[in-house]
């Protein structure tokens, strides 16, 4: 692999692991705790993340329970996730929340799948731009005669063959995630 496309390794796989981020917030009809990833809890006078305040647990497949490690702030939880609007409607038991997951309908997992769809759209769009960046590398070094022009189409035949790799694996990951979600 040519050093161009080496250097944008890293930007690469990062593009690839914000899209895995971005579609686990989508449920699939099972109950998991990435689900609660990201949502700020205002605790103690400040902003906190929920799995920083609590432990998260899934204790049957269509069920999460949040156990608050101190049950005064058991109220701002609950607030954090209805606010979140992710579609589900907390319970508070006292000492901790307990969220059911809806039984999704054939309408929500269409729904679900056309904005995976979206964001799978947002992944390749961040790949095609890496792609872009260093296929204008390539092209200044061979302007500035730094490499040769045979050395260029290699090059871009290599970063082309990277870029469809990756779209490849984003396409897979967007395949594994619909099946969860159409699954019954």
């Amino acid at each position: 692999m040519n050093k161009y496309v080496q250097n944008k390794k890293v930007d690469f796989d990062k593009a690839i692991e914000f899209f895995k981020k971005d579609i686990s917030v989508l449920r699939t009809g099972r109950a998991n705790p990435s689900l609660l990833d990201g949502i700020q809890v205002d605790a103690y006078g400040t902003k906190t993340l929920l799995n920083g305040l609590a432990s998260v647990t899934v204790p049957e497949p269509r069920s999460i329970v949040i156990a608050p490690w101190d049950k005064s702030i058991l109220k701002a939880i609950e607030k954090s996730i209805i606010e979140a609007n992710l579609g589900f409607n907390p319970v508070n038991e006292g000492d901790k929340i307990r969220i059911s997951m809806p039984i999704m309908t054939e309408e929500n997992r269409k729904e679900l799948v056309k904005n995976l769809n979206e964001k799978m759209e947002k992944g390749r769009i961040s790949i095609r731009k890496l792609r872009d960046e260093v296929k204008v590398l390539i092209e200044i070094a061979e302007k500035n005669k730094e490499i040769s022009e045979d050395d260029k189409f290699r090059f871009i035949k290599e970063l082309d063959e990277e870029s469809a790799n990756r779209n490849n694996e984003i396409k897979e990951i967007k395949d594994k995630k619909e099946k969860e979600i159409m699954t019954i």
